[in-house]
């Protein structure tokens, strides 16, 4: 069963510096039909203007992964990280017993960017960061896999049984994935527009995925499948 969330659905609020989409609830958006799927509990695309930003703020107990589209995000945290993040990096924040940190636009244009909240599987883990690249050439007309509860294949390592995939898409090209029994799926589409198992999907469209052994991504676009327990 393929049930899907229309990007025109999601919540959507613009503060200026700040134009946001929110696939599940978050903040002052509240749908009760849409409150996460499985562990996977925020899927937020943010535009944010030039020389704005998140000023400091605090999470806890959740993993947070950010997948930057187009621009560059600064990153600063309480556990003495600084980076940068652009196009094809993918970043990840245990908040575990508490992080305070910061994300501001680091370009003179607009950073377009996700922002991605799993829960974790316990409570009071240490706080952590990792960021890596995965450049282009590991992700066209396959899926790479980018986040995982073992960090194996050189991903990113999320505290839960989560599995998170990239892939890019051209000129109808498909990737097909397999899933174990028992597992859910959510596809979340970042760019362009491709098919989910023959359903037409386009940029900002979301899909769950329950009891298919089997799905084919297909198109002219770009896609994040969550593979989740």
């Amino acid at each position: 069963m393929i049930r899907v969330r229309k990007a025109e659905e999601r919540g959507h609020f613009n503060h200026g510096w700040l134009n946001t989409y929110h696939t599940f609830s978050f903040a002052d958006y509240h749908d009760p039909d849409f409150m996460g799927f499985r562990s996977l509990r925020v899927i937020n695309e943010d535009y944010v203007t030039a020389g704005q930003g998140f000023g400091t703020h605090g999470h806890r107990d959740m993993e947070i992964v950010t997948y930057v589209l187009e621009g560059a995000l600064s990153h600063a945290d309480s556990m003495g990280t600084g980076s940068v993040i652009r196009p094809g990096e993918v970043q990840r924040m245990s908040a575990g017993t508490g992080v305070m940190h910061s994300e501001k636009n680091a370009s003179d244009e607009p950073v377009h960017l996700l922002q991605i909240w799993i829960l974790p599987e316990r409570h009071g883990i240490r706080p952590e960061y990792e960021q890596k690249e995965f450049p282009a050439s590991e992700r066209d007309g396959t899926l790479r896999l980018v986040a995982s509860h073992d960090g194996r294949d050189g991903s990113l390592t999320i505290h839960q049984d989560v599995d998170l995939y990239t892939t890019t898409l051209r000129d109808g090209a498909s990737v097909a994935f397999d899933f174990r029994p028992n597992r859910y799926g959510w596809l979340q589409v970042t760019r362009g527009s491709v098919s989910l198992n023959g359903q037409p999907l386009r940029a900002g469209d979301g899909a769950a995925i329950e009891k298919e052994t089997k799905v084919t991504i297909a198109g002219d676009g770009e896609a994040l499948l969550f593979d989740l327990n």
